[in-house]
């Protein structure tokens, strides 16, 4: 048994990577599902959808491998964070579909909570702010909406989960019904200091501690899979959000070491060791892994719109066709204009967390066109990572100053990983392998099964692909950051 199996549940789409006991890829399965919006700010997922993909591509990917699943020793779980499901424990059923994490329902939940003063609390113990991204506020809209929800969870017949306690529940035949510290972490249920479920909070949203799963350590025995799924039982012994999980990959296992992963949003954390940093920035407080039952903490800053805003260019624009046709356009366009996108098409996040902003450009001249587009996209998400790693460099100190790790889809552009090199004032690096995700996954089953050498050895392991150095100078950089800085403002005050 030397090949690990990770299942990568995203946003947009369920993947399966077998990779070896040397943590090689093998094999890649993919599918994407749909996604469905019922209603204004309404983002959700069919649950039969995400567990049908993942079951579907993690066969397809041992099938792709040509081994038996008598040759996986272990299976390790990274997910969408904070998307909420509530489902029958008697029959597996979930109540309702997924809502999703970019969903916005419970905005004025979050308002009322607000004004009534619940948030420095709530922000003290989960290291989280009040906003509907965040799971606890979409279980109460679930008991509080769904007929006979609340009822039925306080007899509990109902069980809560994010995807990857969903997972567990599929894969295990309805044996396990856990989580891990990662996970629980985003839910503003779990007091992250002393590592429990909440009960003030869950009084407070009105959520039955019955509701909740157990939280386990990312590396620890979540059951085995029913054996008609594989063929065999096999144990799932490594979990984390994915945003952790590309933490755990890109071993970042130093305080003070950044990554950042630039997927559909953009989603930074710096690891601060033991010390859980309370943010004077309005950055969250977060829990970056926990194994034998240390607890390892994180900043983090979350920007919603970073690889989706190449896609508007080609969907909603229609400008473009693939995502790499920007690096070219953005190499064409006009030195002498300075058009900015602030891409808040959904709000935007940290650290500003204003829910009410939408996009907007600035700076256009009758000779904008595509060229300047493509440029002020991709300079957009330069520009609000730096707002992140300014926050954080704020918060922690000096030991946020070095060099960022970066992985996702959109680290594969050169021109947008130099121009983020050039605002942040710093080096960029690019790993060998930037399926850091799954890695991550992989690499904390693989840790259980004793495949997998312990973090100070892995550290050891990580590969450069490309560093990219600043090549811009200290006036420009400061000059165009000034202005980011006046758009965004612009756009807070529309």
């Amino acid at each position: 048994m030397t090949h690990i199996l990770a299942i990568d549940q995203g946003t947009t789409s369920s993947r399966a990577i077998l990779f070896d006991a040397g943590l090689r890829v093998k094999a890649v399965a993919q599918e994407e599902f749909p996604q469905h919006y019922p209603a204004s700010g309404w983002v959700e997922h069919d649950p039969s959808d995400l567990w049908s993909t993942v079951a579907g591509t993690a066969r397809a990917a041992i099938e792709k491998a040509g081994i038996a699943a008598t040759d996986i020793a272990a299976i390790g779980i990274t997910n969408q964070r904070e998307t909420t499901l509530i489902w029958d424990r008697a029959t597996g059923e979930p109540i309702h579909r997924a809502i999703v994490w970019q969903d916005r329902r419970t905005a004025d939940t979050c308002t009322a909570l607000k004004q009534a003063g619940h948030e420095p609390m709530l922000t003290a113990r989960t290291g989280l702010l009040l906003d509907p991204y965040f799971s606890g506020t979409k279980i109460k809209w679930l008991l509080d909406n769904v007929p006979g929800a609340r009822d039925r969870a306080k007899r509990g017949e109902l069980a809560f989960g994010t995807v990857d306690t969903f997972l567990i529940w599929k894969l295990t035949g309805g044996r396990t019904h856990a989580t891990d510290a990662t996970n629980a972490a985003r839910t503003l249920v779990y007091n992250i200091a002393k590592g429990e479920w909440d009960t003030e909070i869950c009084a407070l949203l009105d959520i039955p501690l019955s509701l909740l799963p157990e939280v386990r350590d990312c590396a620890a025995f979540y059951g085995t899979t029913r054996a008609d799924l594989f063929g065999r039982e096999i144990p799932i012994l490594g979990v984390a959000g994915d945003q952790q999980a590309a933490t755990v990959g890109q071993a970042c296992f130093s305080p003070g070491m950044m990554k950042s992963t630039y997927g559909t949003g953009c989603f930074a954390l710096l690891n601060t060791g033991t010390d859980m940093v309370p943010s004077t920035n309005r950055l969250l407080t977060t829990i970056a892994y926990r194994l034998d039952g240390k607890t390892t903490y994180a900043l983090e800053g979350s920007i919603f719109i970073a690889g989706a805003v190449v896609q508007w260019l080609r969907d909603g624009l229609k400008i473009i066709r693939e995502a790499k046709e920007t690096q070219p356009l953005a190499d064409a366009a006009d030195p002498a204009q300075d058009v900015v996108l602030v891409p808040a098409f959904t709000g935007l996040g940290a650290p500003y967390w204003r829910p009410d902003c939408r996009g907007a450009v600035y700076g256009l001249t009758r000779n904008s066109g595509p060229a300047e587009l493509a440029k002020a996209a991709l300079e957009s998400v330069g520009y609000q990572t730096r707002d992140l790693l300014e926050a954080m460099r704020s918060d922690w100190g000096a030991g946020a100053d070095g060099i960022l790790r970066v992985d996702g889809g959109m680290t594969a552009s050169d021109w947008a990983m130099q121009f983020l090199s050039d605002i942040l004032g710093a080096p960029v690096d690019r790993p060998v392998v930037t399926e850091t995700t799954a890695l991550g996954a992989a690499y904390l089953a693989g840790l259980k099964a004793g495949i997998c050498p312990a973090p100070a050895e892995f550290q050891k392991s990580w590969a450069l692909e490309r560093r990219f150095t600043p090549a811009m100078d200290a006036a420009t950089r400061d000059a165009k950051y000034a202005r980011w800085g006046r758009a965004v403002a612009a756009t807070m005050s529309v």
